[in-house]
């Protein structure tokens, strides 16, 4: 059995003004600790023996870790293209969308559409790739949208849309 898999499709490249600032921030704080493990792995090889120094060893992989963050921040930094204004037509739902749905239960919720790279259900972010926000995307106050789900359809209907965060 083959260990290969298809590539995976890129995720969108649009990101808003505060999501990149949260990347470039941890490309940043990164930077800084990667020199702090850098002299940690220094001194842990300074101890003698390294193939049954843990200290060492664990220095190595943490050090492997951030420099592959670091590659991955570094390449999709320069490719991302920063939203940072308001659309044309704020009666329809964009990129940077505040988005207030109710379902075919009737339970309201509440979406904010993003770039992948910072989607966060904890926040209700969604990525702008999902299929939920992909159905929403240029539509308007009081329209339906479906949405087909594995198990079944989900309907939408959409109630509110903002440009700034309604829950404060």
């Amino acid at each position: 059995m083959s260990r290969w898999s298809p590539p995976q499709q890129r995720g969108s490249n649009y990101i808003t003004a505060k999501g990149f600032e949260t990347l470039s921030l941890e490309n940043k704080s990164l930077w800084e600790k990667r020199r702090e493990v850098t002299l940690a792995v220094t001194a842990a090889a300074a101890e003698g023996d390294r193939s049954e120094n843990a200290e060492y060893i664990y220095r190595k992989k943490q050090l492997r870790e951030i420099d592959r963050r670091l590659r991955y921040l570094q390449k999709r930094l320069s490719e991302l293209k920063v939203v940072d204004r308001l659309p044309d037509n704020p009666d329809r739902v964009y990129f940077g969308a505040w988005v207030t749905v109710i379902d075919n239960h009737g339970t309201e919720h509440c979406y904010r559409i993003v770039g992948a790279d910072e989607f966060d259900s904890d926040n209700s972010y969604i990525s702008m790739d999902s299929p939920v926000a992909r159905a929403l995307l240029n539509k308007g106050l009081d329209d339906e949208v479906q949405i087909n789900l594995p198990n079944n359809q989900r309907v939408l209907t959409i109630i509110a849309i903002h440009y700034t965060n309604p829950r404060k």
